[in-house]
């Protein structure tokens, strides 16, 4: 079918009371483009729900006028919606059409039947959106949505499957399986045609053959193709082929980009690639882009996978919904490995009015939509039916497990099955009930369940994770998997190699401040295939879980969540900008993808309180050795590195040599600007530095573009970094200001912000503070010319930026 984007021309206001409009009470719509996130721009709400950032929920309503030509009667006609948040309802010149609960799954609308051809058309979308979540969802037609024409015989949508067979080193054997569709009367035979060919454009494989459908039904057509010496798809070489598959010469066309490449999963050799092992250097994300919120560009995708790749990992978790297709694109082509999620919750609810309202009812529809979408994409190479799921602890959880894993096994036998299976909330019931202490008792009578359970040390999940009770309970849950997900449970990893010689383990969701022995047992078992931190990228929702804290004498007890306004969960390696922070660079060093040492300075304002953080928080550390009005104060130097030993240098001057622990050392120096220097050695020979200057005046404000020419289409973004620097270019992180911006030209302001984790002022405003030295402006093309962004900040030089945009494909 021909596929034309249907993102431009929109209207949106928040949803009207019919009854109130009649009245004059009346609100106007605003025009968009989508992909839009309807949540965004709403007045955060104080006494809200720290879990979705403080933002309302709602109701909200779009609306489009198209024109659809006369010569398409008969045709079939969709609108395919890649997601819209939440329990859509979609209808067409006042008629209704279609619905979808879920607000992650991929459907499509069949407004033929409703059109007025020759004539304008209105349809209208509706979403809401209330206390269904446990992080921000963002809220309305978020990605994006195209139109779909096709003649009376046609290629399904989604109805091109291609799979690996064989592999050798000599050739290839590739299935391609297309589904074709019939609206005739009559028998109609078409002939099939299928074209493949490798990344430089060449030909390599062929086939056309006849293929006859009945009226008004499908017919699957199969061929086998041969291909001679192909490049393999693989995360460190991820060599793709383009399949064109065309009816007719040109009565309908296809064109699907996949990967050939093989899986194999044993619990001695782990996951092999192709017949490589490879570990995996998991990072759970949530699917929010930060200052554009949930809307889902394909640049703004693609930029994540390239700084999460560039930061060590190799594999996304998607957390805990399905994955949008502009990313899985993305890491298709920069050889990113997904393990993609169906659900967060099944019959049991998380939230009061989630998903589990509709599970029962819909889940299937989901899986399908999902496993449709992913089919075709090489980086996928595991589906996860649910994250965290309660019921997993139970006869019944397992047989819902068992229905949710056959059903993807009988739509993709290619891939794996997985679980994000936490072991404290399978047995939370069994706790509560036994009440056997009085931490039981107290999970018991806390409203917050699992997040509030989860905020307690460490120590206790390891303790509950090893119990008998944990082990009998989620036997079966495990059992009826291929890869056994643990969420915050590596303390079985050795304990399963001796009770399940056979389960193969996947650390789902884990500790970043645990990374170190978790890596250590990865490398050391065959059975522990990898590990996925929480989290690869910063969020907004969970507000400060990952947040410092101190402890005091007198303050109240920690609470797990922070008050408003905090914004974001300040616990990813990557901040919602795309920068990295230390725990990034520590987990590089850990992977061994890194030898220079990296410098982390803890701030000075809290030298000597006591930390009080929760597992997911990184000390209270940046990377600088500018700290105005310390001079002379005490500060500890965190040094992460790998060898024997490491020294520490202010200006010069030795502070000391330490042995290398569990790839860091502390030293207690006195803050003294100028350069603060690590060096490590190995063996008494130096195997790498790292230097930190001090910053002068922030008397300049740099604004640079991370791409000098961008495109009208495709979902093209332009990123200019602001950063506030001496006059040699030093980042000063302590000298934080507001910035203006004023965007002209063939583009708009799209989102503008900072990574600082609370914050009152809007991503929607072209006004924003610094945070550390730094704020972050995107930009999207309106049409082809230029795009001018000019910035100014106090006792700075206005400076501004200029982006190229041509005209896409």
């Amino acid at each position: 079918m021909k596929r034309t984007s249907f993102n431009d021309g929109w209207e949106f206001r928040p949803k009207v009371n019919q009854f109130a409009e009649i009245a004059g009470h009346t609100t106007p719509y605003q025009p968009v483009s989508v992909p839009h996130d309807a949540m965004l721009a709403r007045q955060r709400i104080p006494e809200g729900d720290g879990a979705g950032a403080y933002f309302p929920g709602g109701a909200y309503e779009y609306r489009k006028t198209f024109h659809v030509p006369a010569e398409d009667e008969g045709k079939r006609i969709l609108v395919e919606f890649e997601g819209v948040y939440r329990d859509a309802m979609v209808y067409v010149n006042g008629a209704y059409v279609t619905q979808r609960p879920y607000g992650y799954s991929q459907f499509r609308a069949d407004i033929g039947p409703h059109l007025r051809y020759g004539a304008a058309n209105e349809i209208q979308v509706e979403a809401r959106t209330h206390q269904d979540s446990r992080w921000y969802t963002g809220a309305g037609i978020y990605r994006d949505t195209w139109l779909l024409v096709g003649g009376p015989v046609h290629i399904a949508p989604e109805g091109v499957r291609i799979t690996t067979l064989e592999r050798d080193r000599d050739r290839a054997v590739v299935e391609v399986a297309v589904r074709i569709e019939s609206d005739e009367r009559v028998l109609r035979t078409v002939r099939l045609g299928m074209q493949v060919a490798d990344a430089n454009g060449r030909s390599v494989a062929t086939s056309s053959v006849p293929v006859t459908v009945e009226p008004g039904q499908q017919a699957t057509a199969r061929q086998r193709l041969y291909i001679r010496g192909p490049a393999l798809w693989s995360p460190d070489h991820p060599a793709l082929h383009t399949a064109t598959i065309t009816l007719d010469d040109d009565r309908d066309a296809e064109h699907v980009t996949f990967g050939i490449r093989t899986l194999h999963l044993d619990p001695t050799h782990g996951l092999r690639v192709n017949g490589t092992p490879v570990k995996l250097r998991g990072a759970c994300v949530h699917h929010d882009n930060g200052p554009l919120g949930a809307a889902t560009y394909a640049r703004a995708e693609e930029r994540r996978v390239e700084l999460l790749k560039d930061a060590g990992f190799n594999a996304v978790r998607m957390s805990h919904h399905p994955m949008s297709s502009a990313m899985l694109g993305a890491c298709d082509r920069l050889g990113m490995l997904v393990v993609d999620e169906t659900f967060d919750m099944w019959t049991h609810p998380k939230s009061a009015f989630d998903y589990s309202l509709h599970f029962a009812e819909w889940w299937e529809r989901d899986l399908e939509a999902m496993v449709a979408k992913d089919y075709n994409h090489p980086s996928v190479i595991m589906y996860s039916i649910g994250n965290e799921i309660p019921e997993t602890g139970s006869p019944a959880g397992a047989v819902w497990g068992r229905r949710l894993a056959e059903k993807v096994r009988a739509l993709d036998p290619t891939r794996h099955v997985t679980n994000g299976i936490n072991t404290a909330l399978a047995v939370m019931a069994d706790l509560a009930a036994m009440k056997k202490d009085q931490d039981a008792q107290q999970a018991d009578r806390d409203s917050t369940g699992i997040n509030t359970f989860m905020a307690d040390p460490a120590a206790r999940l390891e303790a509950l994770a090893t119990s008998e009770l944990v082990t009998r309970k989620t036997e079966e849950s495990f059992a009826l998997l291929d890869v056994a997900g643990m969420n915050y449970a590596e303390a079985r990893y050795e304990l399963d190699r001796k009770l399940f010689p056979d389960r193969i383990i996947l650390g789902t969701e884990t500790f970043p401040t645990h990374i170190d022995r978790i890596w250590r047992l990865t490398k050391e078992h065959g059975h522990v295939i990898g590990d996925f931190t929480w989290t690869g990228w910063d969020y907004l929702g969970e507000v400060g879980i990952g947040r410092p804290q101190y402890r005091t004498e007198d303050a109240a007890p920690q609470e797990f969540t922070a008050a408003y306004p905090h914004l974001s969960a300040d616990c990813g390696d990557l901040d919602i900008t795309g920068h990295r922070r230390p725990a990034s660079y520590y987990r590089e060093i850990v992977f061994g993808l890194r030898t220079d040492p990296y410098l982390a300075v803890r701030r000075l304002q809290h030298h000597g309180a006591t930390y009080a953080a929760t597992p997911w928080a990184w000390s209270d550390t940046l990377s600088s050795w500018t700290w105005p009005g310390f001079e002379e104060a005490p500060v500890r130097v965190e040094v992460y590195g790998v060898g024997d030993e490491v020294e520490l240098l202010v200006n010069g001057r030795p502070q000391g040599r330490k042995a290398l622990e569990s790839f860091r050392a502390d030293f207690e120096v006195l803050y003294q600007p100028g350069e603060l220097l690590a060096v490590t050695y190995t063996g008494g020979v130096e195997t790498g530095r790292h230097t930190v200057l001090t910053a002068g005046a922030p008397d300049r404000l740099r604004a640079e573009s991370d791409r000098a020419v961008i495109t009208t289409t495709g979902g093209d973004l332009a990123y200019v970094s602001l950063t506030l620097t001496d006059a040699a270019g030093i980042r000063h992180p302590a000298a934080d200001r507001p910035v203006r911006l004023e965007v002209t030209g063939d583009g708009v302001l799209a989102g503008f912000g900072s990574a600082r984790p609370s914050t009152d002022e809007s991503f929607d405003s072209p006004d924003h503070h610094t945070y550390e030295g730094r704020a972050l402006a995107i930009l999207r093309p309106t049409g082809p010319g230029e795009i001018r962004l000019a910035a100014s900040a106090v006792d700075c030089a206005p400076v501004m930026v200029k982006v190229a945009v041509g005209e896409g494909s």
